[in-house]
C-alpha cells in the first residue's frame, strides 16, 4: 500500500504455511534469512477491504541470519512499539500495532 508503513510479509502461495509465507517475505523484503522455529505466532488481524477480506497473522522473529535493509527500494525503520501509532499504517495493521504495544 503506497505511503504507508507496513509490517514485513505478504500473501500465502498456494502449497505455503504463513510461516513459510513469511520467510520468504523476509528474504525478498528484508535481505534476511529465518526459519520456522524462530517464528513465534502472537497475534493476528481481521479486516475487511472493499474488495477482500484479510485475516493476518503477526509473528515475533526472535532470530535472523543478516543485516535488514528495504531489498525493494522501500524505506526501513526500527520503531519502539510504544511509538508505532507515529506512522501511517494500513488500516488492518492498526490493531496488530496496538497488541504488540500492550504486549511489550
Amino acid at each position: 500500500m503506497a505511503g504507508y508503513w507496513e509490517f514485513p510479509g505478504g500473501k500465502v502461495e498456494e502449497g505455503e504455511t504463513p510461516e513459510e509465507t513469511l520467510i520468504r517475505e523476509l528474504r525478498e523484503e528484508l535481505d534476511i534469512e529465518t526459519e520456522t522455529a524462530c517464528l513465534a505466532p502472537i497475534a493476528f488481524a481481521s479486516h475487511s477491504y472493499e474488495d477482500f477480506h484479510l485475516l493476518m497473522p503477526l509473528f515475533v522473529c526472535r532470530k535472523w541470519k543478516g543485516i535488514p535493509r528495504g531489498a525493494e527500494g522501500q524505506s526501513l525503520s526500527w520503531v519502539r512499539a510504544d511509538r508505532l501509532s507515529d506512522y501511517k499504517l494500513p488500516p488492518a495493521d492498526i490493531p496488530l500495532a496496538a497488541q504488540l504495544r500492550d504486549m511489550l
